[in-house]
């Protein structure tokens, strides 16, 4: 086994894959960034969530608003339902795991939020279960997938804003997702601080 060949196929694979993705997620990432930053400014929030590597995704969306990403600015409304270890035990314990994230959505959300639902495959039950208390809440949702959008595609609204990566693998779908959070992070901040560089 060649390590530094492996190593050398997983670079390349994932810059195709970021590349591939450029021309179908361009549009959609400008629109949820426009999404977003008008949720923020009208003094809504972004709730995140997902399972696994998505909800280490959600927890770094978050903290990239509420603290900073690359400049410096106001911290910004964002919480990812994926890190009160109390509310989820208590939650999955006492009823189902599937409504992990619906009941904080139902406690958390208002009119005006958007909720940020991650799912490389599109299929994650407790995340389509979030994106259904969203819309009884009225919250927008902007839904992070892969693997052609699994069952949340069908759960979307014609206001709600779908980022697919056209990718199968989870690795490099994941890779994109990464990507996108930075890409949302950066237009956030270009539209709310007026940078043009």
């Amino acid at each position: 086994m060649d390590l530094i060949q492996r190593i050398t196929r997983q670079f390349e694979d994932s810059a195709r894959a970021k590349m591939e993705a450029l021309d179908a997620m361009a549009a959609p990432i400008a629109g949820a960034v426009e999404v977003m930053t008008q949720c923020l400014l009208g003094n809504g929030k972004i709730l995140a969530c997902g399972n696994g590597g998505s909800a280490a995704d959600a927890q770094h969306f978050a903290a990239e608003l509420v603290n900073r990403f690359e400049m410096e600015r106001p911290p910004l409304a964002a919480i990812a339902l994926t890190t009160d270890t109390s509310t989820l035990t208590s939650i999955a314990n006492d009823y189902d795991f599937v409504q992990v994230f619906s009941k904080q959505v139902s406690a958390l959300g208002q009119p005006g939020d958007v909720l940020l639902a991650i799912s490389t495959s599109g299929n994650s039950p407790n995340v389509i279960a979030a994106i259904e208390a969203a819309h009884e809440r009225d919250v927008r949702v902007i839904a992070l997938t892969g693997k052609g959008g699994g069952k949340i595609t069908g759960c979307l609204r014609d206001e709600d804003i779908h980022l697919c990566v056209p990718a199968d693998r989870t690795a490099r779908i994941q890779e994109v997702h990464l990507l996108t959070l930075h890409c949302l992070c950066d237009g956030i901040d270009c539209l709310l601080l007026g940078v043009e560089e």
